[in-house]
């Protein structure tokens, strides 16, 4: 399937949220969290939308081939998925395929290298986005606890220490020997 993704995707975790991104600019909506009961009546209105499903959170639907083609005859335009053979099966049925990563230190990003390589999903999706500002909240949050934060995995740079350590982390445990230094 060809699809075009615009700068922001609507990520949405009820039907509330899915009809405020049915409003929205966004051109794609992902329902990240759902259930088969109600995904029936939210893909019965997209309103021009791309919609794509996380198969792996979808109460209710089987994690398999027959689970995909009751989301591609509900109207979905794609899933999101972790797993390798959601997508191929997906992408069998001529679904659109958002293959989800967590990165969190090399060896994640290989396998999820190693992953799309065998997979071929139409898009790949790194998570997390966006770790310092959680540093920061999380830092705020365990404030009273005086818990001391190491930020931890994908740290390639000293501007990467930088930023962890102006984020509030207190430490950053690094693989780089060359950055065990600064």
């Amino acid at each position: 399937m060809q699809f075009e993704i615009g700068p922001v995707i609507a990520a949405v975790r009820s039907a509330e949220e899915y009809a405020a991104a049915l409003e929205s600019g966004a051109e794609t909506v992902f329902v990240v969290k759902s259930d088969l009961l109600s995904l029936r009546e939210m893909l019965a209105e997209k309103r021009g939308k791309q919609v794509f499903v996380h198969a792996d959170t979808c109460e209710g639907l089987g994690k398999d081939k027959v689970g995909l083609e009751v989301l591609s005859r509900l109207g979905a335009d794609g899933v999101i998925s972790t797993k390798n053979s959601l997508i191929a099966a997906a992408k069998g049925l001529g679904l659109g395929t958002v293959q989800r990563f967590f990165l969190i230190d090399s060896l994640s990003v290989q396998t999820a290298f190693e992953s799309v390589s065998a997979s071929r999903p139409d898009c790949a999706e790194l998570m997390p986005g966006v770790l310092c500002k959680e540093i920061a909240r999380f830092r705020a949050r365990t404030q009273p606890f005086n818990v001391k934060i190491i930020a931890g995995g994908l740290i390639e740079s000293k501007s990467d220490v930088i930023a962890a350590l102006s984020a509030g982390a207190d430490a950053v445990s690094v693989g780089r020997q060359e950055l065990w230094y600064i």
